[in-house]
């Protein structure tokens, strides 16, 4: 039976062993728990259902921060064209913007280790077919192809996952596939062929645990890019539908009314966004310092 007391007490330890003594880390990864929880708590504390159509007054559109709505409740950071209370937006939005961004790297980073190791693994044509789609996929810039996908298949929140997906699976292919050769160069993995152990086992019990680590410092980075990616794909209108706008989505919306003078449609999503990419690239350049001997050894000279 796993002992799950024992694995969180290990995980806790490693955690402070990877953030300890680095204030600016810490901080970075407080603010992400910070705005994980907002996230996913946003339905019961967010003053306003922003997508429900049936609660927004159009008399109260583009009104500045502080202002009192027409059920009598204040706006903390004003309202958008539409009444949009833009804290709750802003709430939901980045709701969305990291539900699409998580299942999006989960996935992506699923697909390239397993390619990855297969690659290792099998070797021959199944290597140089897997390799090759790397290639081609490294060779197209990854909003470019992300434009492409939603161009042909349409908008939505699960076409822009798919399209991120894409652009996630390949790096972490090579990556795995680099580790994973290194480590069948050692005697185990010979002892694990002479005895005949299937293919998948080796795979799964031997290469993956000690092939993965590289693979796993990627992930921060990967969710921070698509964040980002999502953000800019909304911005230009071919990302998440209108009715469920997400962070980028929020700031295109406030795009037009910039030079009227109705500032805080646009800023206020941009710092949320500006501030979770931070906190995760923050968190993600420690824990490459951290897993990396050449950093490490720097630091401490």
């Amino acid at each position: 039976m796993i002992d799950y007391k024992k694995k969180l007490a290990t995980l806790s330890l490693q955690t402070k062993s990877i953030f300890s003594g680095h204030p600016i880390a810490i901080a970075g990864l407080i603010g992400f728990v910070i705005f994980v929880l907002i996230a996913l708590f946003a339905p019961w504390i967010a003053p306003q259902n922003p997508y429900d159509l049936m609660v927004l007054d159009i008399m109260d559109g583009l009104l500045p921060p502080l202002s009192k709505l027409g059920n009598g409740t204040t706006s903390w950071l004003g309202t958008d064209a539409v009444g949009r209370d833009i804290l709750s937006a802003v709430m939901y939005g980045l709701r969305l913007s990291l539900f699409v961004a998580f299942v999006a790297t989960t996935v992506g980073f699923l697909i390239g280790v397993f390619l990855g190791l297969l690659a290792a693994v099998k070797g021959g044509w199944v290597e140089s077919v897997i390799m090759r789609a790397v290639d081609l996929k490294v060779s197209f810039p990854g909003i470019l192809l992300a434009l492409m996908m939603l161009a042909i298949f349409g908008t939505g929140v699960d076409k822009i996952i798919y399209a991120l997906i894409i652009g996630v699976w390949a790096s972490k292919a090579r990556l795995t596939r680099s580790s994973a050769l290194s480590e069948m160069q050692k005697e185990y993995i010979d002892a694990a062929r002479i005895s005949a152990i299937p293919n998948w086992r080796i795979m799964l019990k031997f290469l993956l645990p000690n092939s993965i680590a590289p693979v796993l410092v990627m992930v921060p980075m990967s969710l921070s890019g698509c964040i980002g990616a999502e953000a800019t794909l909304s911005f230009l209108g071919v990302g998440v539908p209108i009715t469920e706008p997400s962070l980028g989505l929020l700031i295109a919306n406030g795009n037009d009314y910039l030079l009227s003078g109705k500032w805080w449609i646009s800023l206020f999503p941009g710092v949320v966004l500006v501030s979770l990419v931070l906190c995760i690239n923050v968190v993600a350049d420690r824990i490459r310092e951290h897993n990396n001997p050449f950093l490490k050894s720097m630091n401490m000279q």
